[in-house]
């Protein structure tokens, strides 16, 4: 929701440092952005973006000459300094939330991405892939899998500061008025529910060619493991799912814990339900 708030507002700065209106606007250049979650050891969530300023059509028409690199880094600190979503009222505080002090701008330039890397499609993407695949456990050695109890925190070896984190958010997500942002579901990664990753839909490709390009690929490799010669389809249907199932023999029976409170079950003499009750 921050982020929403921020991509309003940056389109609205520009409006205004460009002498146009919000209408006016997308006809003569488009915002295009990609950005990633990333976590820091101390647990808070950083953001990374590179964002686009082009012409009408995104990436197919030169922007505007007014369009610079300073007009669109003025706009996103000030659209950063506006960004505000109203929180809720806790002990007769009323909490909002808005993005921290750090915000670090910097204008890409060819030789000057990361570490000299010529700016090309393959750097911008290695430079949002590094922070993308960074998640909560990587980061602060926590959680990568969701949490059924509290309890199940007492058997994990965590660090001291993430568990407080995740003991928060379960007690947080306990509140009647928190229910909406279920913050027990996504405790394990100390809160935030947000996309790992979100981009416009103009800045590069799209999703569903992505998933076409998934989907392809996977069905040439099945033909080449079949012995068939594959042959490539243009115009894949997006519609069309494509499952390669793989089925391996787990086991069969009951755990240790479950064959004892099965065996411990079974010689209650007298077990069974009152009378005129159901069981449930």
């Amino acid at each position: 929701m921050l982020w929403r708030r921020f991509t309003i507002h940056l389109r609205r700065e520009i409006a205004h440092r460009a002498g146009l209106t919000q209408r006016e606007l997308p006809e003569r250049a488009r915002v295009s952005f990609a950005k990633v979650a990333e976590y820091q050891k101390r647990g808070a969530v950083h953001f990374h973006a590179v964002i686009r300023l082009d012409g009408p059509a995104g990436g197919e028409t030169r922007p505007p000459h007014w369009a610079s690199a300073e007009l669109l880094g003025d706009a996103i600190r000030a659209a950063a300094s506006r960004a505000v979503v109203p929180g809720p009222v806790l002990d007769g505080r009323t909490h909002t939330f808005t993005f921290g002090r750090q915000l670090d701008i910097r204008t890409i330039h060819g030789p000057d991405l990361d570490g000299g890397q010529a700016l090309t499609d393959r750097a911008v993407a290695a430079y949002i892939a590094k922070y993308a695949t960074k998640g909560a456990e990587t980061a602060t050695g926590t959680l990568d899998r969701r949490l059924r109890f509290v309890a199940e925190l007492a058997t994990l070896n965590l660090p001291p500061h993430a568990e407080r984190l995740i003991r928060t958010a379960w007690a947080l997500g306990a509140r009647k008025d928190l229910e909406h942002l279920r913050l027990r579901a996504w405790a394990h990664m100390l809160g935030f529910r947000g996309h790992f990753s979100t981009k416009t839909r103009r800045y590069s490709t799209t999703l569903g060619a992505l998933r076409n390009a998934r989907t392809e690929w996977q069905r040439l490799q099945a033909a080449i493991a079949r012995g068939d010669n594959p042959h490539p389809v243009d115009d894949a249907d997006e519609t069309t799912t494509l499952v390669l199932a793989h089925w391996t023999y787990a086991g069969t029976g009951l755990t240790p814990t479950e064959q004892w409170l099965s065996a411990s079950l079974a010689d209650t003499p007298n077990a069974h339900t009152p009378e005129g009750d159901s069981a449930r």
